[in-house]
C-alpha cells in the first residue's frame, strides 16, 4: 500500500509540474496581450468608435403625422349622422422627411472615419504602456527567482561544508567555533531564501494578472530577453520611434479629427429642410398639399462650436509637438542609460571569475587546513555579494534595454 500511494503521490507531483508554464518575457507578453481583462475593456472602445462610423452613414427617418378633429356638438351634425361618420370629422395626414445636405453628411462620415483611427492608435498607445508594464513586471518577477536561485546554490555548497565540518569537529580537526560560524552563515541563507519565495509568489501573481491566468506559471530564467536588436545612433532611433510610436499617431490622427470637425461645425450651419406632402379630408372633402419647413440660420449659427473647433486643432497641434520633443528627449536618455549599464556589465566578467576562483582557492585550503573559518567565510561573503550586485546590475541592464524598446515603439513587437 505504502509504494502504491508512492506512485500515486509522484504522479499527482508530475501532473502539477507538467501543467505549470515556464514564459520567456516575450511569450509572456504575446499571452497578455490576449488574454488580459484590462485589455479585453479597452478593446471595446474601437468596437464602439467603429459603430459610430455606421450612424454617421445612416440617413434621416421620415415622419408620419396624424390629426384628427372630431365634431363634438350633435347639433351641428348634418341630418341622419352620428358622431362617428365621416362627415363629422376632419383628418390631417402628413408624410415628412429631413433633407441634410450632402456637405453636412459627407462631414459627418469623415469625422466619424477619423475617430475611428484615432481609437485603433489611442488602443496602440494602451498597448504600447500594458507591453512595457508587463515587461518589467516579468523582469521584477525573473530578478527574485534569479536571486533566489542564487542563494540555493550559495545554500547547497555551504551545506555540503557544514557536513564535512560536523565531521571534522568529530575527529577534533576543528573546533566548535568554526562549526557554529558556518552554521550561522547557512542560517542567514535560509532565512533569505524563505523570505525570496514569498516575495516570488507575490510577484508571480501579480505577473498572473498582467498574463490574465489563474493557472500555475513560472518565469523561464534561462531565456532570451533580448529578441530585438536595434541600431545604437540617435538618428535611426528617432526614425523608428517616429514611425512606430503610438503616440505620435495618436496626435495626428487627433488633428485629422479636429479638422474633420471644423468642416462639421461649417456643415452644421446650413439648415435641413424638412419636406412631405399631406393627405387632408375635410369632412370628407379630399384635399392633398405639400409640406415644408426650414429653420432660418439668422441668430444660432453655431458660433460657438466653430469658435471652439479651432481651438480644438490648435491644442491638437500643439500637443503633436510636444508629443515629438518627448520623444526626442526618451530616445536620447533611453539610449545613454542602455549603453551605460552594457559598459557596466562587462566589467563583471573579469569580477565574477576571480571571486570564483578566490572561493574555491580558499575553501580548498581551509578543507585542507591551510587556513581559517573567518577566511573562508569572507571569501563565500564576497563571492556571494559579487553575484548579487551582478543580478542587480542586469536587471538594470535589462531594464533600459525594454526602456529602449518602449521609447521607440518597438517594444510592441517584442
Amino acid at each position: 500500500m505504502r509504494v502504491y500511494f508512492g506512485l500515486i503521490a509522484t504522479l499527482l507531483m508530475a501532473v502539477g509540474a507538467k501543467s505549470q508554464t515556464a514564459y520567456s518575457i516575450q511569450q509572456a507578453l504575446t499571452v497578455a496581450r490576449q488574454n488580459n481583462p484590462f485589455l479585453k475593456t479597452e478593446n471595446f472602445n474601437i468596437n464602439i468608435a467603429k459603430s459610430d462610423v455606421v450612424t454617421a452613414r445612416l440617413r434621416p427617418n421620415p415622419a408620419l403625422n396624424n390629426q384628427t378633429l372630431q365634431l363634438t356638438s350633435s347639433k351641428y351634425y348634418p341630418a341622419g349622422t352620428e358622431w362617428h361618420n365621416n362627415i363629422n370629422r376632419q383628418v390631417w395626414w402628413q408624410l415628412t422627411r429631413p433633407f441634410q445636405m450632402p456637405s453636412l453628411r459627407k462631414s459627418k462620415i469623415e469625422l466619424a472615419n477619423n475617430s475611428f483611427i484615432y481609437s485603433q492608435e489611442a488602443f496602440g498607445e494602451t498597448l504600447r504602456s500594458f507591453s512595457f508594464n508587463t515587461a518589467n513586471q516579468w523582469l521584477n518577477t525573473w530578478i527574485i527567482e534569479s536571486q533566489l536561485d542564487l542563494l540555493q546554490q550559495a545554500y547547497t555548497n555551504l551545506d555540503s561544508l557544514v557536513r564535512i565540518n560536523k565531521a571534522r569537529l568529530r575527529n577534533q580537526v576543528i573546533s566548535q567555533t568554526d562549526l557554529i560560524r558556518t552554521q550561522l552563515l547557512l542560517e542567514q541563507y535560509s532565512i533569505q531564501i524563505n523570505n525570496s519565495k514569498i516575495a516570488f509568489k507575490n510577484e508571480i501573481q501579480s505577473l498572473k494578472y498582467f498574463i490574465g491566468t489563474v493557472d500555475s506559471i513560472d518565469v523561464d530564467i534561462t531565456s532570451p530577453i533580448e529578441v530585438i536588436t536595434f541600431p545604437h545612433d540617435l538618428d535611426s532611433l528617432y526614425s523608428i520611434a517616429t514611425h512606430n510610436r503610438n503616440d505620435v499617431r495618436v496626435a495626428k490622427a487627433q488633428i485629422a479629427v479636429t479638422e474633420s470637425n471644423i468642416k462639421l461645425q461649417k456643415a452644421v450651419v446650413l439648415p435641413i429642410p424638412e419636406l412631405g406632402m399631406i393627405w387632408n379630408p375635410q369632412n370628407t372633402i379630399p384635399y392633398v398639399g405639400f409640406y415644408g419647413t426650414i429653420k432660418l440660420p439668422i441668430l444660432d449659427r453655431n458660433q460657438g462650436e466653430r469658435e471652439k473647433s479651432k481651438y480644438l486643432q490648435l491644442q491638437a497641434q500643439q500637443n503633436l509637438k510636444n508629443t515629438e520633443l518627448q520623444l526626442h528627449t526618451e530616445v536620447e536618455a533611453a539610449l545613454k542609460a542602455y549603453l551605460a549599464e552594457k559598459e557596466n556589465l562587462k566589467k563583471f566578467e573579469t569580477i565574477l571569475a576571480q571571486s570564483q576562483q578566490v572561493l574555491e582557492s580558499v575553501r580548498y585550503a581551509y578543507v585542507k587546513g591551510g587556513t581559517t573559518i573567518i577566511d573562508f567565510l569572507d571569501a563565500q561573503r564576497s563571492w556571494f555579494d559579487t553575484r548579487q550586485l551582478y543580478l542587480n546590475e542586469l536587471l538594470t541592464y535589462h531594464q533600459s534595454y525594454v526602456r529602449v524598446l518602449f521609447v521607440t515603439g518597438l517594444i510592441n513587437q517584442l
